[in-house]
């Protein structure tokens, strides 16, 4: 019975070992992707851009009084980080191994060449990505985290959005067109049930391009979509 015991923690202590999740996206300005973030059981984040390399990792300082708080620059982690060393595949070479609890493997030098060297797994979640037949602006970006599918408007949608996040999960993402004023053009109109308005060229000086109603930190299906 104690045997049985040991075998069922094992599989605990191993399955929360490998447990991720995409925990946050996060736009600069409004309008421009910055990164995916990541989540490990040990509350790390992992920031990702959108062609599969690891930006940053750390934990996120947090105000209890402002729940639009952001900080760009993540606090210091100072645990176990491990690197892949020479002898590996050369596209494995340098790249980090783990992060906590959290392992990475990578696309080798033998994928498809919009894949080589780019993560593969990140603990339990895997990476897929576009490749050059489906769509220039998208060879190379990110087509699923896990279970979340992810895809990008294309060459023949509106200048103002061509190639940003147009769809994560069961999310759509919606930006002000080129036909709107020039300061909010390109900037995120929509993000699933939650909108976004702009200050615009009309208006005072000082608030013209800033965002006047939607919150700028919002949890929407599971994810945390930052604009700053």
């Amino acid at each position: 019975m104690k045997k049985r015991y040991l075998i069922i923690a094992c599989i605990v202590i191993c399955f929360n070992g490998a447990a991720q999740q995409l925990s946050q996206v996060t736009f600069s300005n409004g309008a421009v992707f910055s990164w995916f973030s990541l989540l490990t059981n040990q509350n790390i984040l992992i920031r990702i851009s959108d062609d599969g390399k690891i930006l940053e990792y750390g934990t996120e300082e947090s105000s209890y009084y402002n729940k639009n708080y952001f900080a760009p620059k993540l606090v210091h982690w100072s645990g176990s980080v491990n690197y892949y060393e020479q002898t590996a595949d050369s596209a494995y070479r340098g790249k980090i191994k783990n992060i906590g609890s959290c392992f990475f493997m990578y696309y080798s030098s033998k994928d498809y060449p919009e894949k080589v060297g780019k993560i593969k797994s990140a603990g339990n979640l895997s990476f897929d990505y576009y490749e050059k037949y489906q769509d220039a602006l998208t060879a190379g970006k990110i087509k699923n985290i896990g279970s979340s599918a992810i895809s990008y408007y294309t060459l023949y949608d509106n200048d103002a959005f061509k190639g940003k996040l147009k769809m994560i999960g069961q999310t759509p993402i919606e930006y002000y067109s080129s036909f709107d004023d020039a300061l909010i053009k390109g900037k995120v109109k929509r993000i699933g049930g939650a909108y976004y308005t702009w200050y615009t060229s009309a208006d005072r000086r000082e608030f013209q391009g800033a965002i006047k109603s939607g919150y700028q930190r919002q949890l929407i299906n599971g994810i945390t979509y930052i604009l700053w």
